[in-house]
């Protein structure tokens, strides 16, 4: 059955984490709303190496390899779009990678963009929020704003990968910790092998 879910990529490190999501998610016969924050356009050029103009939109699809009927890139400050409201109903929402600025406006209530009203409204209408922090070292600040997620409802993953399925190569680590995210959406995957398996 095809679900509609939120996935927002912010500036953190680790934008692969984000692509690959969206990409299974897609794979999977699913659409996705997503959001991207300024400085994930310069993680995409940074990291992944795009030739991409940063707020190209319409490039999207095509960079992610999905059909764009399967897909929607509104633009940061256009709240017409239908997850600004708690009316539009979405099977949830992963931020991954989560930066600790966004972490924070998330935790405090702010909305100055999409993606942190998206999250609000997962958040108030109790859907699952999943946040994927990628920072380290982590200082009090940022262990009191994700106990403070917690406490709301969301979800806290780590992009901490496992080591028992004895990965042997840098996909199988990235597709570890989406699985697990996929996993936390309730998702069906393939990813990695699984304890015991």
């Amino acid at each position: 059955m095809s679900k509609e879910f939120v996935v927002g990529i912010t500036g953190a490190s680790g934008a692969i984490y984000g692509v690959r999501l969206v990409q299974e998610l897609i794979k999977g016969g699913h659409f996705v709303h997503l959001l991207l924050t300024d400085a994930a356009w310069q993680v995409f050029q940074q990291e992944l190496l795009w030739d991409i103009e940063t707020g190209d939109r319409r490039a999207i699809p095509g960079r992610l390899g999905v059909p764009e009927e399967r897909i929607a890139v509104p633009d940061m400050q256009d709240y017409r779009s239908p997850v600004a409201s708690g009316s539009h109903p979405t099977d949830g929402m992963v931020i991954i990678p989560c930066s600790m600025g966004t972490l924070s406006a998330i935790a405090h209530g702010a909305s100055d963009n999409l993606l942190e009203r998206a999250a609000d409204t997962t958040l108030k209408e109790g859907r699952r929020l999943i946040v994927v922090p990628r920072e380290t070292p982590l200082n009090a600040i940022h262990l009191r704003n994700m106990l403070s997620l917690a406490e709301a409802g969301a979800r806290i993953l780590p992009a901490m990968p496992g080591f028992y399925h004895l990965p042997e190569s840098l996909d199988d680590i990235i597709n570890f910790v989406v699985g697990k995210a996929l996993d936390a959406l309730r998702v069906e995957h393939q990813l990695f092998r699984r304890w015991g398996e």
